[in-house]
């Protein structure tokens, strides 16, 4: 099975999407991740879910967690408020990593090689330069370990 068999569609974000809505489409539909793309539609990284996370939470909070204990409900149930008006750029590491793309022609045991070395929860896939879908994590492993 290639890469154009097991891609998805798969929902994408330029890099000056606002991230809240960035953020709310990750959370309805329970994404892993979401594939950020350049202004002409050619991947430029993905935003794992868990990157946003980290976003939201303080620093200070993640060196020392005990620390989320003293700050108050309804201060913390406002921590998405951070997201308006910041792009989705704003979300990604300074540093860009090794884009997560896969060929339409490459096999199951390249694209899971990707996903484990990046570290990553998806993949976008590419003919001709253009993002045809994605592989999740979860569709990669419902496809090589089936339900007997």
């Amino acid at each position: 099975m290639h890469g154009e068999q097991m891609a998805e569609e798969f929902p994408v974000v330029s890099l000056d999407s606002e991230a809240r809505e960035a953020v709310q489409l990750l959370a309805a539909r329970r994404l892993p991740g979401l594939i950020v793309v350049r202004e002409d539609g050619t991947p430029y990284s993905v935003l794992p879910a868990s990157q946003v996370v980290r976003f939201l939470v303080p620093s200070y909070v993640q060196d020392d967690p005990s620390l989320a204990r003293v700050i108050d409900e309804p201060l913390a149930d406002r921590v998405a408020d951070k997201l308006s008006g910041v792009p989705v750029r704003k979300l990604l590491p300074s540093e860009p990593a090794e884009l997560p793309v896969v060929n339409h022609d490459d096999t199951v045991l390249e694209i899971a090689a990707i996903m484990a070395r990046l570290r990553c929860p998806l993949v976008a896939v590419v003919k001709d330069k253009q993002i045809i879908g994605a592989i999740t994590a979860s569709r990669l492993l419902e496809l090589v370990a089936p339900k007997d």
